[in-house]
């Protein structure tokens, strides 16, 4: 069996969950209806941009780091490059070099964006006078990825385990959907008071202000 995976490394399937339950509450809060931008834009709109950006960033940072070449230097890296080698099989071997090589094309927007934005920060790009523009990047490309990054996983997981992961969670508890809920809640509640305020009909719980 693939070493990696008898070892309890990325194929634990830690690197790959976590980099898309960061997706999911991406998608949730920021790529999914025009109200709940609204919401966000109502409650905390210099805030949201701060995580919008921040979670955006991550993601992509998360995906380079799985695609990026197996040793820097003398380090060796945790990336889904390394698994042509480690894999004994030469059927499987062939295929997963074949799904590898359409993962790094489908991520190489990704990398471009930690290289010269995320984790450096490009002087001619910074100052826009550097020629060539920075990747295009957009959620749908990023999906993709993902789901390349997930064909490589399937691909060896039916072959030793003859199983495939679900790495699409769903919605849980004290997710980014619970926040929605939370946030609605409170701009109707402010609302409400508001306007018993301008009634002059507020009630003693309407004066209280808590220490959060």
């Amino acid at each position: 069996q693939c070493p990696l995976i008898n070892r309890g490394l990325l194929f634990k399937q830690t690197e790959p969950l976590l980099l898309h339950k960061k997706w999911e509450e991406y998608v949730v809060l920021f790529g999914t209806k025009q109200s709940r931008l609204e919401l966000l834009n109502s409650a905390a709109p210099s805030f949201f941009r701060v995580v919008q950006e921040t979670l955006w960033e991550d993601v992509l940072l998360h995906i380079a780091r799985l695609t990026d070449d197996p040793n820097s230097g003398k380090k060796q890296n945790l990336s889904f490059l390394r698994l042509t080698d480690e894999v004994g099989n030469e059927n499987i071997r062939a295929k997963i070099g074949r799904l590898t090589a359409q993962s790094i094309n489908a991520t190489t927007f990704a990398r471009d964006w930690r290289n010269r934005r995320i984790a450096h920060r490009d002087l001619g790009l910074a100052m826009g006078t550097y020629v060539e523009p920075l990747a295009v990047a957009s959620r749908e490309m990023v999906q993709h990825a993902l789901e390349s990054l997930v064909a490589i996983l399937d691909a060896i997981s039916m072959h030793h385990l003859k199983s495939t992961t679900l790495f699409r969670l769903g919605h849980d508890g004290g997710n980014a959907l619970s926040l929605l809920y939370v946030i609605n809640d409170g701009l109707v509640a402010q609302a409400q008071r508001s306007d018993r305020f301008e009634r002059g009909e507020f009630e003693s719980e309407d004066l209280v202000r808590y220490d959060l």
